[in-house]
């Protein structure tokens, strides 16, 4: 842990407090914005969705529509083209007669005989969609599983690892029917399963010219902001590093429950968490003992702290890296905004 008593997350005072009153503005006004990336994007038989036909597109628009309107996030659209493009094809059934797997109609092949509704019904598509959005709302925990796991807990197919082949070009079905960055709404998580760690606009970049040594990015969140883990994983650090000195909680007051300053050495709270294909993403400067404990599972958009400014900081801001490796080291280090942009989140 040497190498977090070295870093330095000062910086200008006077434009971080600048910026950190502007976000907290923003969020008294009602938090998110709806800024250009809100904005609906292509029709999906656009380059996001190459191959479309003009009824596979409006079968599509009408399931991504239908999950917009009952309020379920991105990554449910996701689930509900992935299925329909494995049960499907994105082409609304009727009976095929010998043909038809039992009684099965529509996008997602739902059967009358098993009580998702009538013939009529199951082959209305915005119907059928909701019906599908419905039950995948009472799988417990949802978001956290694989899209094929969550269709199978809904579909309960006799193949049920057929829809991850979908899960790629659903999501880009998704993002071409509109689906909003993930910095549209707070905690949202995007179509690709990630989040924005917390609210706030950058007010310093990774590695830029006058700060070399500087492994991530930092959000001016305002002071109690809630920061939330990027993407689903398992936690693997949690410690306070200040003045050379690293500890884990033990629920006794700490050098990292007060505020830090630019002379202050250390990354303050901080949290380590693992994803899969080998990302590690970090998390500094929490305004107190972080919520959640090493070993625990968890999803995107989990709470893992709150914004402070502890450690080696001249304000409250979350410092956010991320590393293609574990532990995390300057040499594992990547830009966090090229890193999100790519699974669906802007800085």
């Amino acid at each position: 842990m040497s190498r977090v008593v070295a870093w330095s997350c000062g910086g200008a005072l006077a434009v971080l407090l600048l910026f950190v009153g502007a976000a907290a503005g923003v969020l008294s006004a009602g938090g998110g914005g709806t800024g250009g990336g809100c904005l609906p994007g292509p029709a999906p038989s656009g380059p996001a969705a190459p191959g479309l036909s003009a009824e596979q597109a409006g079968n599509a628009e009408v399931i991504v529509g239908v999950g917009r309107r009952l309020g379920v996030p991105p990554r449910g659209w996701v689930v509900a083209v992935a299925t329909a493009l494995q049960e499907s094809d994105l082409i609304n059934l009727g009976h095929r007669g010998v043909a038809n797997d039992n009684d099965s109609l529509g996008l997602f092949q739902q059967r009358p005989s098993m009580g998702w509704g009538t013939p009529a019904q199951l082959t209305n598509p915005a119907y059928a969609a909701e019906a599908f959005y419905r039950r995948l709302l009472t799988v417990d925990r949802w978001q956290e599983l694989p899209v094929t796991v969550a269709a199978q807990r809904v579909q309960r197919s006799a193949f049920p690892d057929a829809y991850a082949r979908h899960e790629a070009r659903a999501t880009a079905i998704v993002g071409g029917n509109g689906a909003p960055v993930a910095d549209c709404v707070p905690g949202a998580v995007g179509a690709h399963g990630w989040v924005r760690p917390a609210p706030g606009p950058l007010v310093s970049g990774y590695r830029t010219a006058a700060r070399p040594g500087h492994d991530g990015v930092d959000l001016g969140a305002p002071r109690g902001a809630v920061v939330r883990a990027a993407g689903a994983g398992v936690v693997a650090t949690v410690l306070c590093n200040v003045g050379g000195v690293t500890h884990a909680p033990n629920g006794r007051p700490s050098a990292c429950d007060r505020d830090g300053s630019p002379s202050a050495s250390g990354c303050g709270w901080y949290v380590d968490v693992r994803h899969g294909g080998n990302v590690t993403t970090r998390y500094c400067h929490l305004g107190r003992a972080p919520g959640v404990r090493v070993g625990q599972p968890v999803a995107a958009g989990t709470p893992l702290g709150v914004v402070g400014s502890s450690g080696n900081s001249s304000g409250p801001h979350l410092h956010f890296e991320v590393h293609r490796g574990f532990p995390a080291t300057s040499g594992n280090a990547v830009e966090p905004e090229v890193f999100l942009a790519r699974v669906g989140v802007r800085l």
